[in-house]
């Protein structure tokens, strides 16, 4: 029996360290979507930018923010594709920057007030860039996005804007995801995983090349 004792403390202590291993998987696992949700607090800014994607609450949200006085310009990006992929089709497409500017007058943004920024944009590192290039000294810039791509948008902002100017990150409040319920929906869930990887990418110092905005 005393032989017998030594494996049992070694089981025991492997079996305690296997559930603490198990229960943080779990709390990570679970706890990932809220992670990616972050917000800085909001103040005037020099413009607002809506990034690419998810037409058409990001507009909106920049609406509302304009109507509070927030800033007195709301910046669009555009992409040429797959614009032009489709005119080489014969097939007339008008970009993303047509609808989300017609959502900013439809929510009560003068015309006047809007400005589609020039450079082309494939991905979210695209946006920052050409966000920050546009930016002038001595003022923020609000920037809009969707909940789960807020900490992606606020790494990539440091990474490759920081000594620009600063951002201020803010998401779009009628998106419709469950950051804290992530796992409940396929939608969801392609969210997440997209933005943890592309965190990674961006922490690996964009290694590899990203995909279209989202």
């Amino acid at each position: 029996m005393p032989a017998s004792s030594p494996r049992k403390a070694r089981w025991k202590r492997r079996s305690i360290c296997a559930g603490v291993i198990l229960f943080l998987a779990l709390v990570v696992f679970f706890g990932v979507g809220r992670w990616l949700v972050v917000e800085d607090p909001i103040r005037p800014a020099q413009s607002i930018a809506v990034l690419s994607g998810r037409i058409p609450t990001r507009a909106m949200e920049a609406a509302k923010l304009y109507r509070q006085g927030l800033a007195p310009a709301v910046w669009l990006t555009r992409s040429d594709e797959p614009g032009v992929s489709l005119k080489a089709m014969g097939i007339s497409y008008v970009g993303e920057d047509f609808y989300n500017l017609r959502v900013l007058v439809h929510e009560g943004v003068p015309p006047e007030a809007i400005h589609i920024l020039e450079k082309p944009i494939v991905n979210t590192a695209d946006e920052i860039r050409i966000i920050s290039e546009e930016m002038k000294p001595g003022s923020p810039v609000i920037i809009v996005t969707s909940k789960v791509h807020t900490r992606r948008v606020r790494t990539l902002w440091r990474e490759l804007a920081g000594e620009r100017g600063e951002a201020i990150v803010r998401a779009a409040s009628e998106d419709s995801s469950d950051p804290q319920h992530w796992w409940r929906n396929t939608g969801d869930a392609l969210d997440v995983v997209r933005e943890v990887l592309g965190l990674l990418n961006a922490w690996a110092g964009l290694l590899l090349p990203s995909g279209r905005a989202t």
